[in-house]
């Protein structure tokens, strides 16, 4: 059975090719355009890892993470890994997704293999 993504972004075309790649490489994706829609799916689906830009509006990536870890544990449901991915060098929002210790952390643009890489080590 194919392990569930749920891709978290609000550029379209981003949200796309990263779905694309992860479809092609036999994974089931799930894409939420914004952090609100994000906790929606969690909450109406199980996921596998969630993939999720840090960057937003509304709701930014490291918002998401805690509101979504915060349903989980009320739910008592397992965590599921988080992997964040950002295009701004932001050491304050850096700092807070090592005290979140999530499973990984990418800079845009990020090459395919550091992605995959990153993926299948959240997994393990």
């Amino acid at each position: 059975m194919a392990k569930k993504i749920l891709i978290v972004e609000d550029e379209k075309l981003i949200t796309k090719s990263l779905a694309r790649l992860l479809d092609k490489k036999g994974y089931d994706t799930v894409i939420a355009n914004t952090g609100e829609e994000a906790i929606q799916k969690v909450a109406s689906s199980d996921f596998d890892l969630i993939i999720s830009d840090i960057r937003m509006p509304e709701k930014d990536g490291i918002e998401t993470i805690i509101e979504i870890r915060a349903l989980l544990k009320k739910e008592d449901k397992p965590l599921i890994p988080e992997i964040l991915i950002t295009g701004y060098a932001d050491e304050e929002k850096y700092k807070s997704a090592i005290d979140l210790k999530v499973a990984g952390y990418l800079y845009k643009p990020f090459d395919t293999e550091d992605l995959m890489e990153a993926i299948e080590n959240a997994l393990k």
